[in-house]
């Protein structure tokens, strides 16, 4: 029986209270031992896959990780560019919630990729490679919005879970998002 539900578990004495402790070691060592043991854990006999499989899966996920600060700072910019007719480092880093120092930071690494162009003090601009990865990204922040939404996510939590699952989807699995999204919407 378990040591909570001993009669005598909230009078401990010095007789009882090492009985209490034994059974508890016997509850945790139990619970430890059976969740890795296949004799009592038929689950516990779990199958790895290939190694290199799981790796590439990884990997996938780490690319995506690297991308997704280059296509969130590139839609943005566009967006600003588009309301404005220009965006700026003050405003970068109001929209985005950072230091201009990291705005910075980022422009620099941006204008090595070939994503925009960018001098001191002045405007920023998407080059024709910045301007296409930012429609691929608002492409697939749209799709998954739409998804979210028609599956019956709040509008604000929708445009928010989506900031997140948008770098992390397969061109496959957008297109069965699209799909899902008509038929549910229909």
């Amino acid at each position: 029986m378990l040591a909570l539900l001993h009669p005598g578990f909230f009078q401990v004495s010095k007789g009882n209270a090492e009985l209490i402790l034994d059974e508890w070691r016997k509850v945790i060592f139990k619970s430890m031992t059976s969740v890795t043991d296949p004799e009592t854990n038929p689950e516990a006999n779990i199958e790895l896959e290939d190694a290199e499989q799981q790796a590439a899966k990884f990997e996938r996920v780490r690319e995506a990780h690297k991308t997704e600060v280059a296509e969130d700072y590139v839609e943005l910019i566009d967006d600003l560019i588009n309301a404005n007719g220009e965006a700026r480092v003050v405003e970068l880093a109001e929209r985005m919630g950072v230091s201009h120092a990291t705005v910075n930071k980022i422009i620099q690494r941006l204008q090595r990729e070939g994503l925009v162009i960018s001098k001191p003090y002045r405007s920023i601009f998407l080059t024709d490679e910045g301007r296409a990865l930012a429609q691929a990204a608002r492409r697939r922040h749209e799709i998954v919005v739409r998804f979210l939404k028609a599956a019956g996510v709040s509008d604000a939590t929708a445009e928010i879970d989506a900031e997140g699952v948008e770098h992390h989807v397969s061109e496959e699995t957008l297109e069965c998002l699209s799909a899902l999204t008509l038929k549910i919407e229909k």
